[in-house]
């Protein structure tokens, strides 16, 4: 084949646009790598955090002599010689890069930290002996040791090797005992706590409309007077179940040969990891995990579970969808079947496609604004004054950050339904209005229904935004740690005043505002991984209601 002929050929498949297709192909390929890739990494980084890893007690050789620590290996990286000198130490000679491994020593109330670095070259001896001991702690943070005896009220009922066992079932009675002093806490007397206040509210408004008899105020008394009865005797059972629980200790042997006495109180979980087979240890691994996703976090949002995150995320989310749904479809109908199409209409639609580019932030500052301080604020005048100067909705709260995300996320369902109206064709409108349906009827029961798939698309599109959204919701809503639910069993039930716990924010706390950072690392990447499941889960449900909408309305279609 002659070059004249080959520049022809070259030029047609040019012209054939196959390198454009085969460039895209390209290009959403390696995107989808990129994607899977990152995924797979936040997985790895953060599931593995729940592995019960092996515990080493390391010799090593210090500048001030042998030494010995006992914990958990988590990392290892090079340091180049110039960098390692400049760290004020010496590299061996000949050695152009030096390793070295992060561990966690945990003990953090006698170590002062958690972590600590250790130079390879100076580990002289490293063992897992199988009768090390790691114990997760409600404070402080893991500790490591050997268990040397079991106390009851200071008096020793086992030691050696006979103290494992009744350490174990000590600690499962800590834990029952640890359960009722939560239900307690949460849940009994926090609703009289609850009523009490209530109760202080509805005096005061009886007071401010000057209804406040002698006879309105006695049967609110013998209310009070008879929670107070009740909270006392809940308070005799919560200072018996105190005592209770303070009553075992244990003594452990640490790094150094230093016995420590640790209160059972404070323990949540013991664990002998060096001596656990493959298939305990994935049991502890599913214990581990369900433990983060339904527990609440401690030590600063580092130890601890996500259970009011994700609690807060799912609730916000599904109210949001429950607001923006109605909101988007009704304009996209008066836009689209009612109004006049013209000049002004075209710009209406530029304006809302223009919204979906406003940056998420000013969301936030037109939230905190209007809903918060101005709608909220004149919400408390009207309606709530005996709470004042204390606000009750004129604060950040769940309605508001459901709302700013409303607006956030009103353009994409505004747009998604248009799309969708424009698709169903005009025969349809005409034979329903020849059947004698009105315009509305019409509307109601061919229109919408045949619809719905689109607007179960924008509402999907929705929430993958809205759900991942941060930067907002820290003005209008969320905090670094809620004392309670939105949602529990106190009337009403659903309390939309109030601040609430997010993934997203959550992420950000732990990765760039903790005190610990090696501790919250894996969090940071656990936590991300589960926002990526919860917003998965999320949309898969609204897929699978759209399909089933537009299976039901094929038929209609033609």
């Amino acid at each position: 084949m002659n070059s004249s002929t080959q520049r022809q050929s070259f030029t047609q498949w040019w012209r054939s646009g196959s390198p454009w297709i085969w460039l895209n192909a390209g290009a959403v390929s390696i995107s989808i790598l990129v994607v899977f890739g990152l995924l797979l990494m936040i997985a790895v980084k953060g599931m593995s955090h729940f592995w019960p890893g092996d515990i080493y007690q390391i010799d090593y050789k210090a500048p001030n002599g042998e030494q010995q620590i006992i914990g958990e290996l988590v990392e290892s990286e090079y340091v180049s010689a110039e960098r390692f000198s400049e760290s004020g130490q010496e590299a061996p000679e000949g050695m152009g890069h030096v390793k070295r491994w992060l561990v966690k020593v945990g003990n953090r109330k006698i170590l002062n930290a958690d972590f600590r670095w250790i130079n390879e070259y100076a580990i002289l001896n490293q063992t897992t002996p199988e009768d090390l001991v790691v114990i997760e702690r409600q404070e402080w943070g893991n500790f490591y040791g050997y268990l040397s005896s079991v106390s009851e009220q200071g008096e020793v009922v086992a030691s050696g090797e006979a103290a494992w066992p009744v350490l174990l079932q000590r600690v499962k009675r800590v834990t029952k005992i640890r359960k009722q002093i939560r239900h307690l806490e949460k849940g009994e007397i926090g609703a009289i706590n609850y009523q009490l206040e209530a109760l202080r509210l509805k005096a005061r408004k009886l007071h401010l409309e000057g209804e406040d008899t002698p006879e309105n105020l006695a049967a609110i008394k013998a209310q009070e007077k008879q929670l107070n009865i009740n909270y006392q005797q809940l308070k005799k059972t919560l200072e018996d179940l105190h005592r209770q629980i303070q009553r075992d200790s244990a003594i452990f042997t640490v790094m150094g040969g230093k016995q420590v006495k640790q209160s059972l109180e404070q323990m949540i979980s013991v664990l002998k990891p060096n001596n656990m087979n493959v298939f305990e240890k994935l049991w502890q691994y599913v214990v581990n995990f369900f433990d983060f996703i339904s527990e609440d976090p401690r030590e600063a949002n580092t130890e601890g579970g996500v259970f009011p995150a994700i609690f807060g995320t799912v609730l916000m989310v599904l109210l949001m969808s429950v607001l923006v749904t109605p909101l988007g479809v009704i304009a996209a109908v008066y836009l689209r079947e009612y109004a006049r199409q013209g000049v002004m209409i075209r710009i209406i639609r530029i304006a809302v496609n223009n919204l979906a580019g406003v940056p998420s932030i000013v969301y936030g500052v037109f939230g905190l604004g209007f809903f918060v301080y101005f709608l909220g604020g004149n919400i408390d005048q009207l309606f709530f004054p005996e709470a004042l100067p204390a606000p009750t909705f004129g604060t950040p709260g769940l309605l508001w950050s459901a709302l700013t995300l409303s607006l956030l996320t009103v353009p994409v369902v505004i747009v998604s339904t248009e799309e969708g109206l424009s698709r169903i064709p005009g025969s349809l409108r005409e034979g329903s209005l020849a059947l004698g349906a009105t315009k509305f009827e019409t509307l109601w029961k061919v229109i919408l229904p045949m619809s719905s798939p689109a607007i179960m698309t924008g509402m999907i599109l929705a929430i993958a935004r809205a759900a991942g959204e941060v930067a907002p919701l820290m003005l209008v809503g969320v905090v670094k740690l809620a004392p309670e639910l939105p949602m529990d069993g106190n009337s009403p039930f659903l309390h939309l005043d109030r601040k609430f716990m997010h993934l997203g924010f959550h992420i950000y706390d732990v990765g760039f505002q903790s005190p610990n950072v090696e501790a919250a690392r894996p969090l940071v990447y656990a936590t991300a991984f589960l926002l990526v499941l919860v917003i998965v889960l999320l949309n898969l449900t609204a897929i699978m209601l759209r399909n089933h909408l537009r299976e039901k309305y094929k038929s209609l279609e033609h």
